[in-house]
């Protein structure tokens, strides 16, 4: 599947420029945020700025929705516009696939919240509209003018990949021309109180993907990532994707393969990560600078994709490394063929994604 077109919405601004300003630059101090109930301090988090949401011209259709509605439309729209193909996709055969760890779970405990303070016949319709997973896509179907088929997926771990894989699946059978693919997930007290509690806040706001802990540190992230996906090669030219999930990776050519591992404390133990890293094969993992997302495949799917087009390796913005991986320390134009991206899930199983020129 060709990528042909990228938008991202992230704690460090919007669109593609903002990543690459972001890989360039490297790590920067989290913000702290004070979560009731919790006594440990201050949680430190990457969250996204209200400034950043505030397009009027896109979510003009999305006046009433919700954080996580309009990250994933910004997103959406991005990289319909980014890819440069709009105007000539026929909206009917366009698709929207949407794959989320939580979805829009702050206007769900929201309704919740109201169905407790004035019952089930006083509360309100329209948190009741958002609170569903499916609301992000029919937004974004609206606002693109999308006809297609749309989806939502969940999944803890491996949400991107399987959004992934249904996009490939309705490329192969002709059911539509592009599909537009992406996760989004969000912050909210409920999600910083369960990771301040059950997960161990980075105490110095670093996220250290080659730590392999069993105990490794967090720093909660938000976005949303989308790609426009295509069967044929059109759009900006990011490469494409050729294998999601369990799919076995080709041989690749060690020197032109970078390895993106998608470590960011969520799977609560990190140690299975270390049997994962090939010696002497260059390793890289950029979630200290989005943060800890179950959905984070999706950015390092952007990295890579960036790397893929730009020709160059990005420095790894955390470079603690106990263990002597060969990791990427230093931004430098290079020759990069393939990007392999790994996850893996709380009880070890694993997923990959591979991009390739």
């Amino acid at each position: 599947m060709n990528i042909a077109g990228m938008g991202i919405v992230c704690s460090r601004g919007r669109g593609v420029s903002a990543l690459e300003t972001c890989l360039e630059q490297g790590w920067v101090q989290p913000m702290s945020v004070d979560v009731r109930g919790l006594h440990a301090g201050p949680l430190p988090v990457y969250a996204v700025s209200a400034e950043t949401l505030n397009d009027k011209v896109v979510l003009s259709k999305a006046r009433r929705a919700d954080r996580f509605t309009r990250m994933s439309v910004l997103a959406a729209s991005d990289a319909l516009q980014d890819s440069g193909l709009g105007s000539g996709l026929d909206r009917a055969r366009l698709g929207v696939i949407v794959g989320t760890a939580f979805g829009p779970h702050v206007t769900t405990f929201s309704f919740l919240d109201g169905i407790l303070d004035f019952g089930d016949g006083a509360v309100s319709p329209t948190a009741f509209s958002h609170s569903v997973h499916n609301a992000a896509a029919s937004y974004i179907a609206m606002t693109l003018d999308v006809h297609g088929p749309t989806m939502t997926l969940t999944h803890f771990h491996f949400a991107f990949h399987q959004a992934v894989l249904l996009a490939r699946i309705w490329l192969d059978q002709g059911r539509c021309d592009a599909v537009l693919v992406g996760v989004a997930d969000e912050l909210g007290t409920v999600m910083e109180y369960a990771c301040g509690r059950m997960l161990t806040p980075a105490r110095d706001g670093r996220i250290n993907p080659f730590a392999f802990s069993s105990s490794p540190e967090v720093v909660p992230g938000e976005g949303s990532v989308f790609f426009l996906l295509t069967k044929n090669a059109a759009g900006a030219g990011y490469g494409r994707i050729a294998g999601a999930g369990q799919s076995p990776v080709r041989a690749v050519d060690p020197g032109a393969l970078v390895h993106i591992l998608d470590a960011c404390g969520m799977a609560k133990d990190e140690s299975a990560y270390r049997a994962v890293v090939v010696p002497g094969r260059l390793t890289a993992g950029y979630a200290p600078l989005f943060g800890s997302l179950l959905s984070g495949s999706a950015f390092h799917a952007a990295t890579g994709a960036l790397m893929l087009k730009k020709q160059k390796h990005y420095a790894c913005p955390v470079q603690e490394n106990p263990h002597g991986v060969r990791i990427c320390r230093e931004t430098t134009t290079a020759a990069v063929s393939d990007v392999l991206s790994t996850r893996l899930d709380c009880a070890g199983r694993q997923a990959n994604l591979h991009l390739t020129r």
